[in-house]
């Protein structure tokens, strides 16, 4: 269906300002496609089940283009590279454009398939690439930490941990939270909802002046909540304003890196997790700000189960 793969696309572009050591921009990105092992995975199917391949280091660079544009131009091929199908058999999984626009002005496309990386990992690819390329640049040595752990190590240890009763708890506890959830929430709109999901997308920006942003902290200390669980709360109410029901269900992203050896690693991560608000009864502001803090935390103490069905 088309819009479907690059739903899965995680796309980032960085402006470069003066001189540009391509050199070292090349040897920084090849070293992380080293550095992570999910960069180097493909996946092919064996007999109708998928199985994943790590090339290894000596076969797998960084794939990076390079051309000039500006305007207008630029503007199309940044929409292009966003869009641009990655190949999970053939690979590679990541891909760079690098563009000039002049001698001193640079932008970097960067896009990764989702199956191998998530938000957080766009963030340790940027880091890491921002030390590599001054080290290289500068003929010193990177100071990064040797990789630990790699992505698929992480995973055969949480396939092996999610069993008996961890497995049983998590699968009682969302199997309760989740019982006659409603499949939909009636929000009225300005337009009929499509009979095929066409994956386009926006963002609104919403910008919370100091005073308000004050407030809001204050209530959730309060009551023990975080910023996060307080604007929950208040999306939940307004969703049940807006399309009467008094039983609303969120899914928020959680970054799913509850070990520390993990928190460096480039991978597919990242999970959602409904959060389940009864506004029955007419709560006020803050038993729903209880309600959502207990919500979130029970959440997170059983996200595993959850992410654990994508490597089964």
């Amino acid at each position: 269906m088309e819009g479907v793969s690059e739903a899965y696309h995680v796309p980032y572009g960085v402006r470069i300002c003066g001189k540009l050591d391509r050199f070292a921009l090349r040897g920084a990105l090849d070293r992380i496609v080293a550095r992570h092992e999910a960069l180097r995975t493909t996946f092919a199917l064996v007999n109708g089940e998928p199985e994943q391949r790590i090339a290894p280091v000596t076969e797998a660079g960084f794939a990076l283009l390079e051309q000039e544009a500006a305007g207008e131009e630029l503007e199309a091929i940044i929409a292009a590279e966003a869009r641009e199908p990655f190949d999970l058999e053939k690979g590679p999984l990541i891909r760079g454009r690098l563009v000039r626009e002049s001698e001193e002005q640079h932008v970097l496309l960067l896009t990764m398939h989702h199956i191998v990386s998530d938000g957080w990992s766009m963030g340790v690819l940027l880091r890491e690439l921002s030390a590599l390329y001054r080290a290289l640049r500068e003929g010193e040595a990177d100071g990064l930490p040797e990789m630990g752990v790699q992505y698929a190590d992480y995973a055969v240890w949480q396939r092996e941990w999610m069993q008996g009763e961890v497995l049983q708890r998590q699968g009682e506890y969302w199997k309760k939270t989740l019982a006659g959830v409603p499949e939909l929430l009636e929000v009225p709109g300005d337009h009929t909802r499509p009979a095929e999901v066409d994956y386009a997308g926006s963002f609104v920006p919403v910008v919370l002046d100091e005073e308000l942003s004050g407030k809001l902290k204050g209530l959730g200390r309060r009551q023990g909540a975080t910023l996060f669980m307080t604007l929950l709360s208040g999306w939940a109410a307004l969703l049940g304003r807006l399309s009467g029901q008094s039983d609303v269900a969120i899914g928020t992203p959680v970054a799913n890196r509850g070990r520390g050896e993990i928190e460096n690693l480039i991978g597919f991560f990242v999970n959602t997790l409904v959060m389940r608000v009864d506004l029955s009864g007419m709560p006020t502001v803050a038993e729903l700000v209880k309600q959502v803090r207990r919500q979130a935390l029970e959440g997170q103490q059983n996200q595993d189960i959850r992410s654990s069905r994508w490597w089964s």
